[in-house]
């Protein structure tokens, strides 16, 4: 799946209770799951590390979505020609 058809899938699935919470409020939720993934990260839960970073992606998503942004889009923009300072993949950049 590319990241284009999954923030559809996301918009699908929870854009209208994300947008009627808000940027703010849905920004909330995104933090606490980035919490959630900092836990496990910290404690070494493997196994609970793809389920985090997939909620983290979803949250992203979705505020992406309520601010009009299209991710795949942003993110070739910005890192399409690589390092956005120096263009090398990898970074060059001392």
């Amino acid at each position: 799946m590319h990241l284009k058809e999954f923030q559809r899938l996301i918009e699908d699935i929870y854009y209208e209770k994300d947008n009627a919470r808000g940027l703010a409020g849905t920004h909330m939720w995104f933090c606490e799951e980035v919490g959630e993934l900092t836990r496990a990260l910290r404690r070494g839960q493997q196994d609970e590390l793809e389920g985090e970073f997939a909620d983290v992606l979803a949250w992203l998503s979705t505020l992406a979505s309520i601010a009009g942004i299209d991710l795949e889009q942003a993110a070739n923009k910005k890192y399409g020609r690589g390092c956005p300072r120096c263009e090398a993949t990898p970074c060059t950049c001392g």
